[in-house]
């Protein structure tokens, strides 16, 4: 599983708080735990507003990567700060995020077109300018677009990671099915593509949070999902993930599971 570490976002009090003092040690505390716990990417979002947020962006960056070497997702709503601010990162990493909507698909593919950022991987989020399509022919409709563009920019599926958009469970008209239709249908359509979500999104709203979050963890991973973003410090989560892939086969005799729980990643603090 690709794990996307979620603990270095804007829209967190706490992060907030750090960022508007910039308390770079906060920063870079956020980064080791999550590097420790095997993330496979540091997420970094400043939720501040756009005409802040490349500088803001550059001091967070360079907090995270004075402390480890794993490669950052570079998250921002807008296309124009993406282009500015991945500059920044000193390997490829991820970005986060484009859709159908409006020209952020013309700004961030020919970026990961030139030479010298074909590692660059990026977050592909099923809406386009009428929104989230409440259907999963329509999210897949929005997906053959984005498809269709990285054909045209010569991006490989394998560098990009798509987001069926997960949205809450208690307002949701037919559970989980949507997410669960256009997860296996992309699976089928191209094997080596990666299809990611922002886990706890389902379960906004809801009590015991955390049980509905692990319940559609091993769902979605069932149907193809390979990545996830989410708290990797998460004990639970990151033993169910863990446990998931043991129990679909996709762990050879349980070594990474055994790795981790020897490791103190999973189970109970040693």
């Amino acid at each position: 599983m690709i794990i996307i570490g979620e603990k270095i976002n804007g829209s967190i009090p706490v992060v907030a708080e750090a960022i508007a003092n910039r308390d770079a040690e906060f920063i870079k505390n956020r980064a080791i735990m999550q590097a420790e716990a095997n993330a496979s990417f540091i997420d970094c979002c400043a939720s501040v507003p756009e005409e802040q947020e490349v500088e803001t962006l550059h001091w967070m960056i360079d907090c995270i990567q004075e402390v480890t070497d794993l490669p950052i997702s570079v998250d921002s709503p807008s296309p124009a700060v993406l282009a500015e601010a991945y500059k920044f990162c000193k390997r490829p990493g991820l970005f986060n995020s484009v859709s159908g909507e409006g020209n952020k698909l013309d700004t961030i593919f020919p970026i990961m077109a030139q030479p010298g950022n074909e590692k660059w991987e990026v977050i592909a989020l099923l809406s386009d300018d009428t929104g989230i399509p409440k259907s999963a022919a329509d999210r897949l409709r929005v997906f053959e677009k984005i498809m269709a563009k990285a054909k045209e920019y010569g991006i490989a599926p394998s560098r990009i990671h798509v987001d069926p958009l997960v949205e809450m469970l208690c307002t949701s008209e037919n559970g989980i099915e949507t997410n669960i239709e256009v997860i296996k249908t992309v699976r089928a359509q191209y094997p080596d593509i990666h299809i990611t979500a922002a886990v706890s999104n389902i379960s906004f709203n809801l009590p015991v949070r955390k049980l509905i979050n692990l319940g559609f963890l091993v769902l979605a991973m069932n149907a193809g999902l390979d990545s996830a973003i989410m708290d990797p410090v998460n004990r639970d989560m990151l033993g169910m993930v863990y446990s998931t892939e043991a129990l679909l086969g996709l762990d050879d005799y349980c070594m990474e599971y055994i790795g981790a729980y020897r490791d103190g990643l999973i189970g109970p603090k040693k």
